[in-house]
């Protein structure tokens, strides 16, 4: 089976604001880096999109990925359990279930390992999938999030 190490971050300037999320995605001696931009988003849906598109990327269902990923709100909702019981309640009074269902189909195929590293402490490939982030917010084009973007119209 294929084996896949996973960097992800994410970010938004003003949480809400601009945002973006940064993958670099390595097997073998292959390396690609993904990133995008989005107009109004929060720092916790760009952490999630971030592993999400990760895993969408993936051409073998059936491939091992160790995720590395700095955000706790991410690591811990899976590592713990705590995304389950929100699953059991239809994410009632939860927050981005539009991104954790995507995630759950994204997963599903897959032998996903989540490792929870420090942010902004030195690590090489975390700190690359950061400048990612900032740059695809800070630079590139910004498109819409529709399901942050929905939420917030809903609310009124």
């Amino acid at each position: 089976m294929p084996q896949v190490i996973a960097y992800t971050d994410g970010g938004a300037s003003g949480n809400p604001g601009p945002g973006g999320f940064g993958v670099v995605l390595m097997s073998g001696h292959h390396l690609k880096e993904i990133s995008r931009a989005y107009r109004l988003t929060t720092n916790n849906r760009m952490e999630l999109l971030a592993v999400i598109v990760a895993l969408e990327s993936l051409r073998h269902p059936g491939t091992h990925i160790d995720i590395h990923s700095d955000s706790k709100y991410v690591v811990d909702a899976i590592t713990k359990g705590w995304l389950q019981n929100w699953v059991r309640k239809g994410f009632k009074d939860r927050k981005n279930p539009d991104l954790w269902r995507r995630y759950l189909t994204a997963a599903q195929p897959h032998h996903v390992r989540f490792h929870w590293v420090k942010g902004h402490s030195g690590d090489r490939y975390n700190e690359r999938a950061d400048q990612l982030a900032v740059m695809a917010y800070k630079e590139g084009v910004l498109e819409t999030d529709e399901g942050y973007e929905r939420s917030v119209a809903s609310q009124g």
